[in-house]
C-alpha cells in the first residue's frame, strides 16, 4: 500500500482529482464525506493550519483526508473519504492513522451519515463518539407557514454583498461564539460563499434594532435535489429569547417555499433542545446524522 502524503497547497489537478473522489463517493454514499467547509478549503488555495493527505494507488488519487487545525483550544478537525471502488483494502485505516499522526494523537473526526462502516473504522483507531449533528427536513408549503411575528422595534431587509459583511461577520461571531466552526467564520470564509453558485442575497434576511444587527437567516437552495436550507440562523446576545429566531426561521422558509422548493433542511446539534423543539414545533422531522469522534482527552 502507498503511503499517505501529507502537503499545505495542493494543485489544480490534485484539487480536480480530489473533489471528483468527493462527488464519486457522495453518489454511493448518499452525502458527501467531506464537509461544504473542506471542498471550499480544497479549492481556495492555501491555508493557514489546513493540510490535505493524499494516498495513491497504482497512480491513482483513491483517498483524501483533511485536517484543520485552526482552533487555538479544541483538537483538530479531520475529514477524509476512500473511492467506493478501493473499499475494505486498509486505506480507510491509512488515512486514519495519517490524520492521527498529523494532528499529534490529538483529534475529532467526523463520519457523515453515521454508516455503519465508518462507525467501526472510527472505534478500531480508538476514537470515542461525542457529537451526532442531526439534519432534519419537512415538506414545504407557503400555505401552512405562518406570518412571522417580529417586534415593533425590529425591521427586516436582506443582504447587500459588499456593504454588510463586516457588520454580518461580526453579528455571526457574537451570535455563534459558544460554536467555533460557525462563530469563527472569517472575511475569506465568507467571499468564498459569496462566490458559489447557489449564492443569493434575496435569500439572506438582516434583522435590525437601530441600524444594527441583531439576527440573521441565510437560506441556501439545492435547485437539483429540490432542498431549500436553513444554512444559518443566529440571534445576537442580548435579543435572544424574544422569538426573533422563529420568526427570522419562518421568514427564510416563506422565502424558500416561494421558490417552488419542496422541502426544507437544516442541520442541528441534538443537544440543542431548544432550538430542536423550535423546528420540530414547526415540522421538522429527522433525516439522518452526522457523528464526530473524538480521541479521548
Amino acid at each position: 500500500m502507498s503511503d499517505v502524503v501529507v502537503v499545505d497547497q495542493v494543485s489544480e489537478s490534485i484539487v480536480d482529482e480530489a473533489l471528483a473522489l468527493i462527488d464519486g463517493a457522495a453518489r454511493v454514499d448518499g452525502q458527501p464525506a467531506v464537509s461544504e467547509q473542506g471542498r471550499l478549503q480544497l479549492r481556495g488555495g492555501p491555508r493557514e493550519g489546513v493540510s490535505h493527505h493524499l494516498l495513491r494507488s497504482g497512480g491513482r488519487l483513491v483517498g483524501y483526508g483533511q485536517l484543520e487545525d485552526a482552533d487555538p483550544v479544541e483538537a483538530p478537525v479531520g475529514e477524509f473519504v476512500v473511492h467506493p471502488e478501493h473499499r475494505g483494502q486498509g486505506f480507510g485505516r491509512a488515512l486514519g492513522k495519517a490524520l492521527l499522526e498529523s494532528s499529534g494523537r490529538r483529534l475529532r473526526i467526523w463520519a457523515h451519515g453515521g454508516h455503519a462502516a465508518a462507525r467501526h473504522l472510527t472505534q478500531t483507531l480508538g476514537l470515542t463518539l461525542f457529537r451526532e449533528l442531526r439534519q432534519l427536513r419537512m415538506p414545504l408549503d407557503s400555505a401552512s407557514l405562518a406570518e412571522p411575528s417580529y417586534p415593533e422595534d425590529v425591521t427586516v431587509r436582506t443582504f447587500v454583498p459588499g456593504k454588510d459583511d463586516a457588520a454580518w461577520l461580526a453579528a455571526n461571531a457574537a451570535a455563534f461564539a459558544h460554536h467555533p466552526e460557525q462563530g469563527s467564520l472569517g472575511r475569506r470564509d465568507l467571499d468564498a460563499r459569496k462566490e458559489e453558485p447557489w449564492f443569493d442575497p434575496a435569500g439572506f434576511f438582516l434583522a435590525e434594532r437601530r441600524g444594527e444587527i441583531v439576527g440573521f437567516h441565510w437560506t441556501k437552495e439545492h435547485a437539483a435535489e429540490g432542498l431549500g436550507e436553513v444554512y444559518v440562523v443566529g440571534v445576537v446576545p442580548g435579543a435572544q429569547g424574544g422569538g426573533l429566531g422563529r420568526a427570522l426561521t419562518l421568514s427564510g422558509l416563506r422565502h424558500l417555499a416561494a421558490r417552488g422548493l419542496p422541502t426544507a433542511m437544516l442541520y442541528v446539534d441534538a443537544d440543542n433542545a431548544a432550538a430542536v423543539r423550535v423546528y420540530e414545533r414547526l415540522g421538522f422531522r429527522t433525516h439522518e446524522v452526522d457523528l464526530m469522534y473524538r480521541t479521548e482527552s
